[in-house]
């Protein structure tokens, strides 16, 4: 089931929020936890079903080892190896068994053959929070839990499938915790899903197509000009960017509806003016939970600068593992594991400051460079955009360009070899401004979190000053506005144009 489907915002969310609020107002505590774990649970078999007992089973071994740690503390060390180590080896047999035995036949020269499970939903990320757990209980940082708090903690609808990564201590209290501000919660959450809705269907779905219909051309055999290749980046930038954003405040605004915080995981990464800024603001609790669970374990940066740098690549590397089971992934994760290492360097020897505008888009661009591997479906096609991008497969500009040039000038691009002709997959100068404005729009305005910050809407809601005119207030002309866009949103979903959010592959 999708946020974004018919069924869940016209049949799941009518049903369960307001059975939910009403077992709440009078004090029904354990039954609302029970009433919010089955509503996780259909959400998730709507998709699969066949994987639910999978979940189950997955939480009901980690609330047994979790327990064990919180009770035998002076020897919980085997166990919590134990637990680790059949969580990861369940995580690699789903997610990693095609990539690991295909490249044992490749190197070996032999052809095993094996039926490939096919990848449950959200499996990384259910995993590691339950990982997660049982490295606290087993440091004593886990008090007692019901079942049943810890069964809604893991299978919690709106984080179970791409995150927030959510820290025990910080969602379970929350879940029997008293009723209030329900008329405030109601609005202002369905305002921020609102928002990510919209970002979902209008904004994700103007990129959408400029991107795929490049990356699709690679990996069809055609070769990608210069302005074809840069467009089909950038849009793939700005794809997952708007994708990303939309689920964390459609999670973040469902979570509020029924007077529950998530933990940011989103705070405008475009804006980052370094790569290390970046990835404190993109995937915010992934970073947290990467820093915390093996950064640290590794070492950390105690052990001299080598081995902090080494222990960031090793980081890096793991969380494009993390993402997918492809060398693609290795890449991009490699890629960012070595700009981290560059960016500590620079700080280190202190050259100089950078002007912010330029660390603005260089930043971007790295990022964009980045997203190459990531998006690509293997390392040959990535290598084919980088070579398109930098002018390998020759700079194309529309035929119509040669008026605004003298016939001098013209030859000597040609001379260059530039070549005037029909641009495949370019749009003309609409398409260009459409870029432009989105950069513009993720690089310039507030975030969801900003705007609605006065009504903290995530925990450990930040106040930062933005201009008053962004500061969401209740009013007849937002109310207007919030109708007209609002009925035009649920027009999109009956029509049921949008498909899955990308974060939901991993």
């Amino acid at each position: 089931m999708l946020f974004h489907e018919t069924i869940f915002i016209f049949l799941f969310l009518p049903i369960v929020v307001p059975i939910y609020l009403l077992l709440k107002k009078y004090d029904f505590i354990q039954s609302s936890i029970i009433l919010l774990s089955l509503a996780s649970i259909f959400f998730y078999s709507y998709w699969e079903i066949k994987y639910v007992p999978l979940l189950i089973i997955s939480i009901i071994y980690n609330f047994v080892i979790g327990n064990h740690l919180i009770q035998n503390k002076q020897k919980s060390n085997l166990i919590l190896y134990i637990g680790i180590l059949t969580n990861l080896l369940l995580l690699v047999f789903y997610k990693y068994s095609p990539m690991i035995i295909s490249n044992y036949n490749f190197i070996s020269e032999k052809n095993i053959s094996f039926e490939y499970p096919e990848l449950p939903l959200g499996i990384s990320f259910f995993t590691f929070l339950q990982i997660a757990y049982i490295v606290d209980c087993s440091k004593g940082k886990v008090c007692d839990t019901s079942f049943s708090s810890y069964f809604l903690f893991v299978s919690f609808f709106p984080h179970l499938i791409a995150g927030p990564l959510v820290h025990h201590k910080d969602l379970i209290p929350q879940f029997t915790n008293k009723l209030n501000k329900v008329v405030e919660n109601l609005s202002v959450g369905t305002l921020i899903f609102g928002i990510g809705l919209f970002k979902k269907l209008i904004l994700s779905e103007q990129v959408a197509d400029w991107s795929d219909e490049m990356f699709g051309s690679v990996e069809n055999g055609i070769m990608p000009s210069m302005i074809f290749a840069w467009i089909g980046a950038v849009s793939f930038a700005l794809l997952i960017y708007f994708d990303f954003s939309a689920y964390s405040d459609m999670a973040i605004g469902l979570s509020k509806m029924i007077g529950i915080k998530l933990p940011e995981n989103f705070n405008s990464p475009y804006k980052s003016t370094n790569i290390i800024d970046f990835w404190k603001r993109w995937h915010i609790t992934l970073s947290s939970f990467l820093k915390k669970y093996l950064y640290f374990p590794l070492g950390g940066n105690r052990k001299g600068i080598y081995r902090k740098y080494q222990n960031i690549l090793i980081v890096m590397i793991l969380a494009g593992l993390w993402h997918g089971a492809d060398w693609t992934f290795v890449l991009w994760g490699g890629m960012h594991g070595f700009l981290i290492l560059i960016n500590h360097y620079w700080r280190e020897i202190k050259l100089f400051e950078m002007n912010k505008f330029f660390s603005l888009w260089i930043t971007f661009l790295t990022v964009t460079l980045a997203w190459v591997p990531f998006r690509a479906s293997s390392i040959e096609g990535t290598l084919n955009i980088y070579k398109g991008m930098f002018g390998g497969f020759g700079l194309v500009i529309p035929q119509h360009y040669q008026n605004f040039f003298s016939e001098k000038f013209n030859n000597l691009l040609i001379d260059f070899g530039v070549q005037f002709s029909a641009v495949h997959g370019f749009g003309g100068k609409t398409q260009i401004l459409t870029l432009l404005f989105l950069l513009f729009f993720v690089m310039k305005f507030p975030n969801t979190q900003q705007i609605f910050q006065s009504f903290e809407p995530t925990l450990n809601s930040r106040s930062e000053k933005i201009h008053s005119i962004f500061l969401w207030k209740p009013s007849f002309l937002n109310t207007m506005i919030l109708g007209f866009t609002g009925t035009y949103l649920l027009l999109l979903v009956i029509q049921g144009k949008s498909g899955e959010f990308i974060y939901f592959q991993f």
